[in-house]
């Protein structure tokens, strides 16, 4: 079914600006007709997790941009990882007249309420990055192949090891080495996807016995990161070096990390326990996700490995893409409409693809496509 999201403008105004034809509504948002709208009549909400990630910042610009250059009226808010303050953003952006809400939730299971009461005012509402649950009020998924980048995060894990080359095939070594395993956020409908790739790529490793985690920590409740929180990261890695590593003389090989917060968490714990500054001189192997600036100056320079490059420029355009397709009366494009399960409905999506970054990658996938620059990784810092 087409959905109709303007409001009323009055057709020979709308005719005029001829920027952007859609079916219009009344002023509740619920479809009808009566006229063209242009696309600077369009007011599209835009509600993002936080500013504590320098990820969520750069999407929420990336899209507040790319929306203003279509000509929509964009209300950009962050939600400091505060849900209660999420459910609020998004009441007053209903409140004030949104005809379109881009939602990267906090927890994908709290904001049904919110969500009803747009879907109830024809409002339609694209998920972004973070799966909406339990609910129907949820139109579009846009997204990252989300369990491979699960994988892509352990076989960069197992390339650092050694069991794979740079082609990311296995180079036969036998050697036998302890891990451990750290996941995201339980709320974050993602996680169990990033978990779920990299367990079933590493499995084979830890069935032959050439990989063994050390804790035995291997279950999903067991190793999670409540808000994906570089702090509690720490600590657990503090603890399991208490516990399992002797206070840092036991042999770890490597971790794997979800997300490069968590990642820079963990070095700092091995670290402080001894295990070195840099892998060349013993630390371990750890991994991460989204290519942080800290953590891609750290891959730089050999105390990271590696970490998974997601595009947010690529996800803020699909995401643009889909609000105008609503904008104009159609539905997105979708290419699955299989996998992404809210508990309500399976949602379509538009999965984009992922990249493993380490030192070699640096240099192709960051600083050519004007993602960072070679100054900005010196530094550590983006300007």
């Amino acid at each position: 079914m087409k959905r109709t999201v303007l409001r009323a403008v009055g057709v020979a105004g709308a005719m005029a600006l001829g920027l952007g034809l859609a079916s219009c509504a009344s002023d509740g948002g619920s479809e009808g007709s009566g006229g063209e709208a242009a696309a600077e009549d369009i007011r599209v909400g835009v509600a993002m997790p936080t500013e504590t990630s320098e990820r969520w910042i750069a999407d929420g610009d990336a899209v507040e941009s790319q929306l203003e250059e279509a000509g929509y009226e964009v209300d950009l808010q962050f939600a400091n990882d505060d849900i209660p303050t999420q459910q609020q953003q998004i009441e007053q952006m209903i409140t004030n007249g949104a005809d379109i809400l881009i939602v990267a939730s906090i927890d994908g299971t709290a904001l049904a309420s919110q969500l009803e009461s747009a879907a109830d005012k024809g409002i339609p509402i694209i998920a972004y990055d973070r799966l909406i649950n339990g609910t129907e009020a949820v139109d579009f998924y846009v997204t990252f192949d989300n369990y491979q980048v699960g994988v892509q995060q352990a076989q960069s894990l197992l390339r650092g090891l050694g069991y794979l080359d740079e082609n990311y095939e296995d180079t036969g070594l036998d050697e036998e080495k302890i891990i451990e395993v750290f996941a995201g956020s339980p709320d974050d409908n993602n996680t169990g996807f990033f978990f779920g790739g990299a367990m079933d790529t590493l499995a084979p490793y830890l069935e032959d016995g050439r990989l063994t985690i050390g804790s035995g920590q291997d279950e999903l409740d067991q190793v999670a990161t409540l808000r994906w929180d570089q702090a509690t990261a720490q600590k657990r890695m503090e603890d399991l070096l208490t516990s399992t590593y002797g206070g840092g003389s036991g042999q770890l090989d490597g971790v794997l990390s979800p997300y490069d917060g968590i990642s820079r968490g963990i070095i700092t714990a091995l670290q402080n326990a001894g295990y070195g500054d840099t892998i060349e001189d013993g630390l371990p192997v750890v991994s991460g996700q989204d290519a942080e600036i800290a953590s891609v100056s750290m891959i730089d320079r050999g105390v990271q490995y590696a970490t998974i490059f997601k595009d947010t420029r690529k996800l803020a355009t699909q995401a643009v893409d889909a609000a105008s397709s609503y904008a104009s009366g159609e539905e997105p494009e979708a290419n699955d409409t299989d996998t992404y399960d809210n508990g309500t409905k399976v949602v379509p999506s538009f999965l984009l693809e992922s990249d493993i970054v380490t030192a070699d990658d640096i240099q192709e996938l960051l600083i050519d496509t004007d993602y960072w620059t070679e100054d900005e990784i010196a530094a550590g810092v983006a300007e």
